[in-house]
């Protein structure tokens, strides 16, 4: 089922400023019959409305190497001025998204690149990638997907579109490590009617340095994802790193359904220990 969101709109009076001729008033407010003000009202509200509100969540830690950081950087770029996804845009109800970007890392360690921006055709979407493309990359210690989840909750309060879906869009190549249990994050989010999809990101062989396991896709499924139509998208090889981000905006702002349909959370029982992550560092660092 989907939520729809809806604001009031704010009646803002008009100021005028005085002129340079002496002796002659400015003309006071405009105010409208309280016939007219809620055609005024309907017409802002729909000002506001987008087909989504989505949050793009990026892993930066250290487990990321600064090729692959590099190469995601340009993923969401590209992906958001492609041909397809501004055609895609085109095919919503409002024809328009709201989205806003952020890295993250440890469960403390979270930084917006992009603040809250509306796109609705080519020239919005290629000022948030040129944003996207300007910021320096960064790499920080650990990985805390339930920090990502609660740092990312708020924000949608903080957005001025009000869309027909919320979305969390988390990637990431390794398991929750640090901060609160994900489920708990991820079942906050449910509760409050956000989707979250996945993007693990599996292009290396598993280290036990870098704390990586060898069913992250499963993990993703099981551990961090949910909410109507959720789906995770995975990246096995490099050179596709560029098409699998284009393909998960596409159905992100489509509200498309996934071929292979993720079972609901409440519905199943996890494939793999969704501590796991934190094991690893427990057993690695004895803490």
């Amino acid at each position: 089922m989907r939520l729809l969101f809806s604001i009031g709109a704010v009646l803002v009076a008009g100021m005028f400023a005085g002129g340079d001729v002496a002796g002659i008033a400015a003309p006071g407010p405009k105010f409208e019959s309280p016939r007219t003000q809620p055609q005024r009202l309907a017409a802002d509200k729909d000002a506001q409305s987008v087909d989504v509100e989505l949050i793009l969540a990026v892993d930066v830690s250290y487990s990321m190497d600064m090729d692959e950081l590099a190469i995601q950087r340009e993923g969401y770029a590209q992906a958001i001025q492609s041909k397809e996804f501004l055609q895609a845009l085109k095919l919503g109800p409002n024809g328009r998204i709201a989205v806003t970007y952020f890295e993250w890392a440890a469960s403390s360690d979270q930084k917006i690149i992009i603040p809250w921006r509306l796109i609705d055709g080519p020239e919005t979407a290629d000022a948030v990638a040129a944003e996207i493309m300007k910021t320096p990359i960064r790499r920080a210690s650990r990985t805390s997907i339930s920090g990502a989840i609660n740092f990312a909750m708020p924000l949608f309060d903080e957005d001025p579109y009000r869309g027909l879906r919320r979305v969390i869009d988390i990637s990431g190549d390794g398991p929750n490590n640090n901060g609160g249990p994900v489920t708990m994050a991820r079942d906050a989010a449910l509760e409050k009617g956000i989707v979250i999809n996945g993007l693990p990101i599996m292009v290396k062989e598993p280290s036990y340095s870098t704390m990586d396991i060898d069913n992250l896709d499963l993990y993703y499924e099981d551990c961090v994802i949910g909410g109507p139509g959720s789906f995770v998208i995975t990246i096995k090889e490099r050179d596709k790193f560029k098409e699998a981000i284009r393909t998960k905006l596409l159905m992100e702002i489509a509200g498309r359904t996934p071929e292979r349909p993720v079972m609901p959370v409440a519905d199943k029982e996890p494939r793999v220990n969704c501590l796991i992550g934190e094991k690893i560092w427990s057993d690695r660092w004895g803490r």
